[in-house]
């Protein structure tokens, strides 16, 4: 296959092999050649079938034969001082990837797992000059996913097609897949319920009732991906006294908490969302005892109670879709429980994040975190280990120390009795008190629905529900009906979950999450094993993966797949943030940024 635009990659100066001795640059890097599959010519932008209609006769079937030449791709930084977590990515031989990091990474797998470090053929890869995902080749990127793309009538809907050589067998099972999307709720369940949908994503709470009752549709909840908490600062009196925290976390019922919440709050008996593995294990947190909480008071020296402030900020969020409410009924709460009188105080959002990280509130404050990846790491480590601000004031020592031999404790049951001893430190400690878990985007975005006739049903706590999994008893086509249209197809820049959602159908990651939850479990690659430090990472791929375009995976496409957003380019990387937002926040920084 021949590869394009060679002397403008070879410019950029994208790649180097200063690790290696025996390596290519990534300009030179070649991958393991391929036929192109009979009857099955690489993908292009042209039109394709209407919605819903069939694909053409299959195939027949392909078996790629790959020569014996392999040249393998490399990339490094110079050190580590650059501020990214990648120190090198290489290949090793035609279907093994090592990537060696600047710290050990335990939460390495559930970071590769999310959609924008999908893995794409290094020959499209190098054709990319503009990131208009409007214009090709972004317009149609070949992916190795169960879909490939049919029509994309912009403004009005998007229609994907069956993957004839997807390697998975048996998958999809419905040949067609179209998306179309409406802001307004109501009306998408108006679609579902006369058919012409046979799904919807993020169904309004108030219309629970009306899915449930429906014996055509089914209801779908997602898992809650957000905590939302009450915070305490440990070097501001009287929360300088851990029998304070203990008492005000007794003391709030936070079951009745769930009447100014959407449907679908759980109430918290952990800090991280019981979705993510090992976030709720040892001990649950305080129950409500009022008795116990006050003699904890009396004991502080506040037998009568005492006067704070209670901060937040006039933002909704997933987590905190009412603030001045919650904050009302934790303010009479405290009042009748324990005698506490808050002084509610609305800040600004600067304002208030700069206090909090700086520790310069002096009373109780309402904050919250959704997972920026669901990894427990994403919710301890940033809250209460090495990474933490001084929001809850002065670090817990033991806590740090426990966090950091959790994370990286290879032994899965040692791994789960070691956060267990964590979740018992926070309790302790009582640096704060997890309220609810919630909506992780937006707060009504914890029930899917779809029709009963579709079997595999199931929703993701990201919105990256697999349509790979579903089936229809033979019927030729499934509707999906979500918010907005997808902006991009190209998973790397995509940054909502609607344009994530549509692309994952098209690309896949080396590891993915599982349908219905946030573990991960293997994907383009057989397995990814970690050193003793977790600083190294080795991952051996699947053989005989076709993407769309008809190559072959190999070790190189995925160097090429993280190179392209890891190598600040003027013409890709315009500004500091770039379209590749979602690398800058899970690796830390762009190499070579101007």
């Amino acid at each position: 296959m021949m590869r394009p635009n060679t002397a403008k990659w070879a410019a950029l100066g994208l790649v180097t092999c200063s690790l290696v001795t025996a390596c290519a640059s990534f300009i030179s890097g070649e991958r393991r050649e391929t036929r192109t599959a009979p009857g099955n010519p690489p993908v292009q932008d042209t039109a394709q079938p209407a919605l819903g209609a069939t694909t053409d006769t299959p195939a027949p079937a392909f078996t790629p034969t790959p020569t014996e030449v392999f040249v393998p791709l490399a990339l490094s930084a110079t050190d580590c001082s650059y501020g990214g977590r990648f120190n090198s990515i290489q290949a090793l031989d035609p279907y093994t990837v090592r990537f060696t990091l600047c710290e050990p990474e335990a939460a390495f797998l559930s970071k590769i797992a999310f959609p924008a470090f999908s893995i794409y053929p290094q020959e499209w890869l190098r054709s990319i000059d503009s990131l208009d995902p409007t214009q090709p080749p972004l317009s149609n990127p070949p992916g190795s996913g169960p879909y490939q793309l049919a029509d994309w009538r912009r403004g009005e809907a998007l229609s994907f097609r069956a993957f004839e050589n997807y390697w998975q067998a048996g998958k999809p099972a419905i040949p067609m897949l179209n998306f179309r999307w409406n802001l307004d709720s109501g009306e998408r369940l108006v679609e579902l319920q006369a058919g012409t949908v046979q799904g919807i994503d993020n169904v309004a709470g108030s219309d629970y009732p009306a899915v449930q009752s429906e014996p055509g549709l089914a209801l779908v909840p997602r898992l809650p991906l957000s905590v939302l908490y009450l915070g305490m600062n440990n070097t501001q009196p009287p929360f300088d006294d851990p029998r304070v925290r203990q008492a005000i976390a007794m003391g709030i019922d936070r079951s009745l908490l769930k009447e100014d919440l959407p449907p679908g709050f759980q109430v918290a008996d952990y800090f991280t969302p019981c979705a993510i593995p090992d976030a709720c294990e040892g001990e649950a947190w305080y129950a409500f005892d009022p008795a116990q909480a006050r003699q904890l008071l009396a004991e502080a020296g506040y037998p009568a109670g005492f006067s704070t402030e209670l901060a937040y900020r006039q933002v909704v969020r997933g987590y905190l879709p009412q603030p001045g409410k919650i904050a009302q009924a934790l303010r009479t709460q405290l009042r009748q429980n324990l005698g506490i009188d808050l002084r509610l105080r609305a800040k600004e959002d600067h304002e208030f994040l700069t206090q909090v990280d700086t520790g310069a509130l002096p009373g109780l404050y309402l904050l919250g975190w959704g997972a920026d990846y669901p990894h427990i790491d994403n919710f301890l480590d940033t809250h209460f280990g090495s990474k933490a601000t001084l929001q809850f004031g002065n670090p817990f020592e033991d806590l740090v120390a426990l966090i950091l031999q959790a994370h990286t404790e290879a032994d899965p049951e040692a791994r789960r009795q070691a956060y267990a001893a964590v979740n018992n430190l926070i309790r302790q400690h009582a640096p704060m008190v997890p309220l609810a878990h919630g909506g992780w985007i937006m707060a009504d975005s914890l029930a899917v629905a779809y029709a009963a006739s579709v079997n595999g049903s199931h929703s993701s706590p990201m919105g990256l529900e697999d349509f790979s999994a579903l089936s229809m008893g033979g019927e030729p086509a499934f509707t999906w009906m979500q918010e907005e249209e997808p902006r991009s197809l190209f998973c790397a820049t995509a940054q909502d979950m609607t344009s994530l959602r549509a692309c994952s159908q098209l690309a896949e990651t080396l590891y993915r999450y599982t349908v219905s939850g946030v573990a991960v479990e293997p994907g383009l690659a057989e397995t990814c094993q970690p050193d003793s430090d977790f600083v190294t990472w080795t991952c051996t791929l699947h053989q005989g993966v076709q993407f769309h375009n008809n190559t072959i995976l190999d070790a190189n496409d995925v160097v090429a797949s993280f190179a392209i957003q890891w190598v600040a380019s003027k013409s890709l990387h315009p500004g500091d943030s770039a379209p590749f937002v979602y690398f800058k926040d899970f690796w830390g920084a762009y190499l070579n940024q101007p």
